[in-house]
């Protein structure tokens, strides 16, 4: 048994991971998904990380799951916290003194996107939730927060990466980030090769139960 700590990515909220957390305890384990503070104009990357941190309070046998934008701050709990398993869902890797909004430059993601021909894809529906159910996409959308300005312009903290047994689980058919592109930057910034998992940018929606199987796995490797 396992806690898995999930923490959302940009402009979302804790609501976003239920299905996955359903899934999860049905297989006997226990789930936390905090509302970052993102929605605070004043928060930076340390204040997310707090309260992730503050969430998890005496809890052990952790696997944090971080994903997209949740990538800049949950290698930071992993830092403060004995984590077991520190899982990136199609997450935005960062480097030390990295700041998230240069990240997608620095990283080549933009020019990934148009080579990919992803870069016109504007509508939610279409790039975010495109295999997402449409009622359940509306909720999502509707739920839809604001991103602390002041975090994207931290450098990221870390000097290193915590020392901590690392996954990275790459969407398939993720509209956002391009496949190959992930599997080239997971290789270059931690030196491992991604699980896949078919599936959209949000696959905790359209596919739970398969992410479900793929997390737990991690815990009897």
């Amino acid at each position: 048994m396992a806690t898995f700590v999930l923490i959302h990515g940009g402009g979302d909220s804790g609501w976003s991971w239920h299905l996955l957390e359903a899934g999860l305890r049905s297989r006997g384990h226990h789930t936390l998904a905090p509302d970052l503070p993102s929605d605070n104009v004043y928060a930076g990357l340390d204040d997310y990380a707090d309260a992730v941190v503050k969430a998890v309070g005496d809890r052990r046998d952790l696997v944090v799951v971080g994903h997209s934008y949740g990538a800049f701050t949950a290698p930071l709990v992993a830092d403060r916290l004995p984590v077991e398993v520190l899982v990136l869902l199609a997450g935005m890797i960062p480097a030390p003194g990295e700041r998230p909004d240069d990240w997608w430059q620095t990283t080549g993601c933009v020019q990934a996107r148009q080579e990919a021909g992803l870069s016109g894809i504007d509508d939610p529906f279409e790039s975010f939730y495109h295999d997402v159910p449409r009622e359940l996409a509306e909720e999502a959308l509707r739920r839809e927060r604001d991103e602390s300005p002041r975090a994207g312009r931290e450098p990221w903290p870390l000097k290193a990466w915590p020392e901590v047994p690392t996954k990275f689980i790459l969407c398939r058919d993720d509209r956002l980030f391009p496949a190959g592109f992930f599997r080239r930057l997971t290789r270059e910034r931690l030196g491992i090769v991604p699980d896949e998992i078919s599936g959209g940018h949000c696959v905790f929606l359209s596919r739970p139960d398969a992410l479900a199987d793929l997390l737990e796995s991690y815990l009897k490797r």
